[in-house]
């Protein structure tokens, strides 16, 4: 097991792997946890899956796999599948989560539509072009962990430096609103960064299970603390355990995909949260439980004491 370790650590394309999976993990969980808060978890998931389209088509316009063109072409879909919902909600009596499922279905068949014909059009440049439907670190060179990793960090430093507003906007808009904060204005900011956490998660994790890296660390997170901050710190560091988790899991067994094992880890500690977080874990309920059953039990044996007394006195009057 050292040995294996040693080896992890000892190899220059295993250390800038990890150091990716862990930056992109800690940015997916600090976006997460205001994605979370206001209650907008599916938007992440439409958000991933139509950015298929716009990374095959910018493949199609270029004919090299570049991070960057694809995080160019993913945004600019997701964005367009933002504006589609918005469309749909406002101009319609469609509820926005109907909005959701009908935007994320188009969206993610015309990107297998589009994956199809690219694999079928004998362009060579296009093998593991696939790896971005569930995720495979091990294909991530130096430059998009370069990339990744400053975008990871452009994200955690723009919520620390927004972060009253954000926590305004998440909690009650309508108190920012009237503060004379531009809610409109944070809502996209926070609707842009969800965005850009997803398109620079798709390499490690998939387009198919990236929301689940910017979602389930954020709600374990919840369990251990009531205070936002503490709660942005912990689904960060949650995110980075899991993507470093899974880097490494996926790397040691061959051919098994960086997506869905990230996502397993996170779910470990999701489980983990709900069992033994302090105040809201099944095990800190339980331990309260009996707790208080035990504490009416004895508070009911002190109180019948006198009332048996008085009435054993009462027979003896009466006799």
């Amino acid at each position: 097991m050292f040995d294996t370790m040693f080896g992890w650590f000892s190899d220059p394309n295993m250390r800038w792997i990890l150091t990716g999976s862990l930056l992109l993990g800690l940015g997916s969980g600090v976006i997460g946890s205001f994605t979370f808060l206001r209650k907008q978890s599916l938007l992440g998931d439409a958000l991933a899956h139509a950015a298929l389209p716009g990374i095959c088509i910018a493949f199609m316009l270029s004919g090299v796999k570049s991070v960057g063109l694809f995080m160019i072409g993913a945004i600019l879909s997701g964005m367009l599948a933002t504006f589609g919902i918005h469309f749909v909600t406002r101009y319609s009596r469609i509820k926005q989560d109907a909005a959701l499922g009908i935007v994320l279905t188009v969206f993610f068949g015309v990107g297998v539509v589009l994956m199809t014909k690219i694999q079928h059009s004998g362009n060579g440049n296009q093998s593991g072009l696939d790896k971005y439907m569930f995720g495979q670190a091990a294909s991530m060179m130096l430059s998009d962990v370069y990339l990744m990793g400053a975008v990871s960090v452009l994200l955690v430093l723009i919520c620390a430096l927004f972060f009253k507003e954000f926590k305004l906007v998440s909690f009650d808009p309508g108190f920012a609103r009237g503060m004379g904060l531009k809610v409109w204005l944070y809502e996209q900011l926070l609707l842009l960064l969800t965005v850009i956490a997803v398109v620079v998660g798709i390499q490690a994790v998939g387009v198919v299970l990236v929301a689940a890296l910017l979602i389930t660390p954020a709600v374990a997170a919840r369990y251990w603390t009531d205070a936002l901050g503490i709660m942005v710190v912990l689904a960060g560091l949650f995110g980075a355990l899991s993507g470093v988790t899974g880097t490494l899991i996926s790397s040691t067994l061959s051919n098994l995909p960086t997506g869905p094992v990230t996502v397993l880890a996170a779910t470990a500690l999701f489980v983990v949260s709900i069992v033994f977080a302090p105040r809201r874990g099944l095990l800190a309920k339980w331990l309260r439980h009996r707790r208080t059953r035990k504490d009416v039990r004895s508070g009911l044996g002190v109180q019948t004491a006198p009332s048996m007394i008085s009435q054993h006195a009462a027979e003896r009057g009466a006799d």
